[in-house]
């Protein structure tokens, strides 16, 4: 099983879930390229799709494993989506936190006026230098809005958790790293010309209602990206860090989910 992060975390992100799952499975949670304590390549082009999902490939490989049990949240979560869009035989189920299909979330972003506004963060991101200045300017301040700010159960995160996150963004390259995912989201996805296909494994969707980033209704077409079954389940009083809030929910419908797919 291989736990994916999202933007602006890493590893530690799946703290509350990784003992629990551990129990039952082969657990691994990298950080991502360019975050944390991984390699942080230079130049926009190395934070491509195509990039991200081939290190998941790698890292699948690198086990000995043909395929694995993908849990995304976030960027975490784009990516899991995409390697089951283009590499379906790598992933035996997926599993995706607070993240919709990548098209339908670049759908909606052309269609719905109300999401752009929610994404401003994205456009900023464009911007060279001037964010990743800012950031590093009010780093305690930005984790403490993002994370307490946008919870909608603050306590979820302590003030040591905070101070880990601001520790981590303060390591050499990290933040112009993790900046370019949103930069390099303006390429092509593969530029072999490679067109991604319904997903055929089961899928779960857990989605908080409450996320100040993506609307619920991003999530209302999933069906249509997925050929295999789907199951979407919606937490009520709910942020966009829903295995920070809801560890307990979490971790039990991952198992749950999985124990009725077990092959």
């Amino acid at each position: 099983m291989i736990l994916l992060h999202g933007f602006p975390e890493f590893w530690y992100a799946w703290r509350k879930q990784i003992p629990v799952l551990a129990q039952k499975y082969t657990v691994v949670a990298p950080d991502m390229r360019g975050f944390n304590e991984s390699e942080k390549p230079k130049g926009i082009k190395n934070y491509r799709m195509e990039l991200l999902v081939d290190d998941i490939r790698q890292l699948i490989a690198a086990f000995g494993q043909e395929k694995a049990i993908i849990v995304g949240h976030d960027w975490g979560g784009v990516v899991a989506w995409t390697l089951a869009s283009y590499f379906p035989e790598c992933v035996e189920q997926l599993i995706v936190l607070n993240m919709p299909n990548p098209a339908e979330m670049k759908k909606q972003l052309r269609t719905n006026p109300r999401q752009l506004l929610r994404s401003w963060y994205m456009a900023f991101f464009q911007i060279p230098v001037l964010p990743e200045l800012y950031l590093k300017t009010f780093l305690k301040l930005v984790f403490n809005r993002s994370f307490k700010g946008w919870a909608y159960n603050p306590d979820a995160f302590s003030d040591e958790d905070i101070a880990v996150y601001v520790e981590s963004y303060r390591k050499k390259d990290v933040l112009t790293s993790t900046i370019n995912y949103y930069r390099a989201a303006r390429y092509s996805e593969f530029e072999s010309g490679a067109k991604p296909q319904k997903v055929p494994m089961p899928v779960l969707l857990l989605f908080g209602e409450n996320d100040k980033a993506l609307g619920k209704e991003l999530t209302y077409n999933t069906y249509s990206y997925c050929s295999g079954e789907l199951k979407v389940q919606y937490v009520k009083n709910c942020s966009h860090w829903i295995q920070h809030e809801y560890p307990y929910l979490v971790n039990t419908a991952i198992l749950y989910f999985l124990e009725k797919h077990r092959n």
